[in-house]
């Protein structure tokens, strides 16, 4: 079996880059090409592929004629020497190649011939040591790579003038792999937890993201016991045991300060300033922070930010403009304002808790989730995202190590939630919280003036560079962390524009509820005269890796807005359990404004399982989850 490999896009994509990109010719190269037309003292016109352009011939030679030609000058005027005979009708392109192994003095090797044959075959220029480079490559490939794939990575570093280095040469290739990546991570993170060489920050901030990569929706798991610990704390009809096991479990977590007892954890102190109110704990610190005499600008900001805010429901907003208006109507003072304070921060406590489940992958206008807004209301001091997300990782690490039945109900509750919850949004989400913790293209925002160093600093691959630079990193762990950073770079590397095309490649190891998969996606588009991205057009391949379904592809066009979805698996029994998700399908791409063609269920092409694919070169034994498309 073998799936569509990322070679048809990328081939499209090498052709236009091709016609539309000047012939470039450097000294010593060599290059297949036809005679066109002949021109006094020796100049001629060269056809190479589908370029034309003049130069001067060392002999004089026949048009018509095809040959190997050689750069002997470049200035003032490009200058060839013809390396081989003519080709001749009668005579094969494996005499010519064998007449240029001989002029050039190289190794008449399997690999340096078919070097040649691919590059007479694309009419590209190549020089004797890049060829003698490429062949030392050929010679050693890693297992499960194929010739056929080699030769076009080797052709798009020539193309694209990248570094004829092993470094990149070894990136480009694991670019190309869609399959892999969650075994690279999962062997990278047994080896970093068996560690003892490394100092325990370094160590514990490379788990950390190991861990984020690998539960991704561990902060939502986090947030659903926050909730339920704070409705317990609130529940005037809790026992006492209930309430100290959750107040425990939230000190224990860092949460809450170890001096916080029931009776008055939601204490606050009063602001130094003013500060912008987007979260809800910024709204109980501007009513504390008010004059008596602005009560009336007060209650206005206060019901904006209350009508505005959609994590509230609408009986829950009633509740709390009843409270600004009997607040309004009683003589202001410093006293009445901390009264007034105090009560929005218990209803609005009281109703974050409560809705953090039903909005569990939703965040408001200012980007903030439910999770933030309760840390906010019950913290004394603010925190960033970042600490955020720790203490909710925290939370469920302790929360998991409680010997509390009730502790555990909790935690066994918010895994089921989750797990319910699980949809598109939730799945996008992943993606995203996948793809910010790997930290892949780090370096593009590092110039950014908006950019938040300290999150950047956090991610993986950063943070791989810097493990590298360890001088006690065992040979085992460093090779392990060089294979997760080539992977890396491979994705950026194989991503990229030319003119107006662009493509995009992304290589996310997922684990769901313990469940691993891998998900490539290449997406490859143009771009508009204003350098976005056109939506129009667009051409996006899946490669999924799932445990019911095996490996599957799907490849999705989009022409003029209208979309067409094939999706390529070798069980014939899908095609029913794909009908009821049709009509989903289409309804959804026409709230984006496009028009769904059709969804055709294919499976592999049997003829095309030599031709270079990489989707299945390497196989895991591993468990995985099937996701709905």
């Amino acid at each position: 079996m073998s799936a569509t490999s990322f070679n048809p896009i990328q081939l499209q994509q090498n052709a236009m880059t091709s016609a539309n990109q000047p012939l470039a010719l450097k000294q010593g190269q060599v290059f297949h090409g036809t005679i066109k037309q002949l021109y006094p003292d020796q100049m001629a016109e060269i056809q190479v592929g589908n370029q034309k352009f003049i130069a001067k011939l060392e002999v004089p030679l026949k048009t018509g004629d095809a040959h190997f030609f050689q750069v002997t000058g470049t200035n003032p005027q490009t200058e060839l020497k013809v390396a081989t005979g003519p080709m001749a009708q009668a005579s094969s392109p494996n005499q010519q190649i064998n007449q240029l192994l001989e002029s050039m003095n190289l190794p008449k090797t399997a690999e340096m011939q078919q070097l040649l044959g691919h590059f007479m075959k694309e009419q590209l220029p190549i020089s004797k040591e890049q060829l003698m480079q490429a062949e030392m490559w050929l010679k050693a490939l890693p297992e499960g790579i194929s010739k056929a794939d080699a030769l076009q990575v080797i052709q798009k570093m020539i193309e694209l003038k990248m570094p004829m280095t092993n470094d990149v040469f070894q990136a480009l290739l694991s670019g190309q792999k869609t399959s892999g990546m969650a075994m690279t991570m999962d062997n990278f993170a047994q080896l970093l937890a068996r560690d003892t060489t490394l100092s325990e920050v370094l160590k514990q901030n490379l788990m950390q993201q190991v861990q984020a990569i690998a539960k991704p929706f561990e902060i939502e798991t986090g947030s659903l016991i926050l909730a339920r610990a704070i409705q317990s704390l609130t529940n005037d009809a809790a026992a006492m045991s209930e309430k100290m096991q959750a107040l425990t479990i939230l000190k224990e977590a860092g949460i809450l300060p170890q001096q916080a007892t029931w009776q008055n954890w939601t204490n606050i102190n009063d602001p130094k300033a003013a500060q912008p109110m987007q979260q809800a704990g910024q709204v109980v610190q501007t009513i504390l922070a008010s004059k008596p005499e602005n009560v009336s600008q007060l209650i206005e900001q206060l019901k904006s930010w209350t009508t505005n805010q959609n994590f509230l429901t609408n009986e829950q907003k009633l509740q709390l403009n009843q409270l600004m208006d009997r607040f309004n109507q009683l003589p202001v003072s410093k006293q009445t304002l901390e009264i007034f304070a105090k009560q929005m921060q218990e209803q609005l406590i009281k109703a974050f808790a409560q809705n953090t489940a039903d909005r569990l992958f939703t965040q408001d206008a200012n980007a903030l989730s439910s999770k933030e807004h309760l840390l906010s209301l019950i913290r004394q001091e603010a925190t960033t995202p970042l600490q955020n997300e720790a203490l909710m990782r925290n939370l469920v690490k302790t929360s998991v190590e409680s010997p509390q039945p009730m502790i555990q109900q909790i935690v066994t509750q918010a895994d089921a939630l989750v797990q319910n919850s699980v949809d598109s949004k939730a799945m996008q989400h992943a993606l995203k919280t996948v793809l910010k913790n790997l930290g892949i293209s780090y370096e593009a925002t590092l110039g950014n003036k908006s950019a938040d160093i300290q999150m950047i600093t956090h991610q993986l691959k950063p943070q791989l560079h810097t493990l590298l630079q360890e001088s006690n990193i065992t040979p085992q762990l460093r090779e392990a962390a060089e294979m997760l950073m080539t992977r890396m770079n491979g994705m950026q590397l194989s991503s990229g524009e030319n003119g107006h095309q662009h493509q995009l490649i992304m290589q996310v190891p997922l684990e769901f509820f313990g469940k691993k998969m891998d998900a490539t996606l290449q997406w490859n588009g143009r771009m508009k005269e204003d350098g976005k991205i056109d939506a129009n057009y667009a051409r996006v391949l899946f490669y999924l890796q799932m445990a019911s379904m095996q490996e599957t592809v799907i490849d999705m066009q989009v022409q003029n807005r209208v979309v067409t979805v094939t999706i390529f698996n070798e069980n014939s029994d899908i095609q029913p359990l794909a009908e009821p998700l049709k009509a989903a399908l289409k309804m959804g791409l026409a709230e984006k404004d496009y028009q769904l063609s059709g969804v055709f269920i294919k499976q592999f092409d049997k003829g095309q399982t030599e031709k270079g694919s990489t989707v299945v070169e390497q196989r895991e034994e591993q468990s995985g989850v099937d996701i709905r498309v």
